[in-house]
C-alpha cells in the first residue's frame, strides 16, 4: 500500500495572517497556528514531490519545509496569491537541469506567460526560469512519476477553477460551489482539504457553515479547513466548535495516509 503525505505549506488568504496593520485577536495571537502564509500544499509519495499553487511565500515555504526537489506544479487558478511565486522555482529548476512541468487550465497558463514573459523569450537572459506549461481541463488525469492526480471542476465566484484529487485525498481551495457533475469525484474521500474564508457568507468563498455542510454532503471521513482569513477567529476558538472529524488546518500540518 502506497503512502502519501500532504504538508500544508500555507493556509491563509491573499493577505496572510497577521494582516499588516490589523489589531484583531487573530492577528495579535501568539499561537503558531494563527501565523498563516498564502495557500499552498506539498504532496509527497512514491519518491515524488508535487506542489499545488505557488504564491508569494513559496521561497520561505520551501526553506521551512526542507524541500530540495520538485517534480511538478499544479495550479488551481490564476490569482496572484496562487501563481506569483513561480520565479522562485529557479533554484529547483537549476538543480533539475530541465524545465519544471506546470499544469493548469489554458487560461491560467496564458496568465503565466504574460506575467513571466521573460521565461519564454527566444533570447532569455542567463538564469531565467524554464517552465514546461501543460494545459489540462476538468476530468483530466495527470501522471507525475508514480502519482496520479485528477482535475476536478469547482467554482470561485464566477470563475471556474480546478480542485485536485489523488487517491483518497482531495484539495479544493478558493471554492464557493461544487458543480453537480463534480460531486462524485470528491465524495467519500478519506480526507477532503477545503477552503472556508470566514464565519459570514462571501460571494466567492465558502463560509464556515457552508464548508461544514459540504463535508457532510460529500461524506468524507475527515475534513481539513484551509484558506482562512483573520475574520475566522483564532485557531483555538475555531477548533473548539468544529465537529470531531473536522480539523482547522494550519501551516506545516502534515497529513499521512495509506492509499
Amino acid at each position: 500500500m502506497a503512502k502519501v503525505k500532504v504538508t500544508l505549506l500555507g493556509t491563509g488568504t491573499s493577505q496572510g495572517i497577521p494582516v499588516i496593520g490589523c489589531q484583531c485577536a487573530t492577528c495579535l495571537s501568539t499561537d503558531p497556528r494563527d501565523k498563516r502564509l498564502r495557500c499552498s500544499a506539498l504532496i509527497t509519495g512514491e519518491g515524488t514531490n508535487v506542489v499545488i499553487d505557488v504564491g508569494p511565500d513559496f521561497r520561505y515555504q520551501m526553506l521551512r519545509s526542507g524541500v530540495n526537489s520538485l517534480d511538478a506544479i499544479l495550479l488551481t487558478h490564476e490569482h496572484n496569491d496562487h501563481i506569483i511565486g513561480l520565479d522562485d522555482l529557479r533554484p529547483l529548476i537549476f538543480l533539475r537541469q530541465k524545465s519544471m512541468p506546470i499544469y493548469g487550465e489554458e487560461r491560467v497558463l496564458e496568465q503565466v506567460r504574460q506575467r513571466f514573459d521573460y521565461a519564454f523569450g527566444e533570447n532569455k537572459y542567463p538564469g531565467a526560469p524554464s517552465f514546461e506549461l501543460i494545459p489540462i481541463g476538468p476530468g483530466d488525469k495527470i501522471e507525475v512519476s508514480k502519482l496520479t492526480f485528477e482535475a476536478v471542476r469547482v467554482m470561485h465566484g464566477g470563475l471556474p477553477i480546478i480542485a485536485y484529487k489523488t487517491s483518497s485525498i482531495g484539495y479544493a481551495t478558493d471554492v464557493n460551489a461544487i458543480p453537480h457533475e463534480s460531486m462524485d469525484a470528491l465524495k467519500g474521500l478519506k480526507v477532503l482539504i477545503l477552503s472556508a474564508l470566514r464565519q459570514k457568507r462571501h460571494h466567492a468563498h465558502f463560509s464556515l457553515e457552508e464548508a461544514l455542510e459540504m463535508f457532510r454532503v460529500l461524506r468524507c471521513n475527515k475534513g481539513v479547513l484551509i484558506h482562512m482569513s483573520h475574520r475566522m477567529g483564532p485557531a483555538k476558538d475555531l477548533q473548539a466548535v468544529l465537529p470531531e472529524n473536522v480539523l482547522a488546518g494550519y501551516d506545516q500540518m502534515v497529513i499521512n495516509l495509506d492509499v
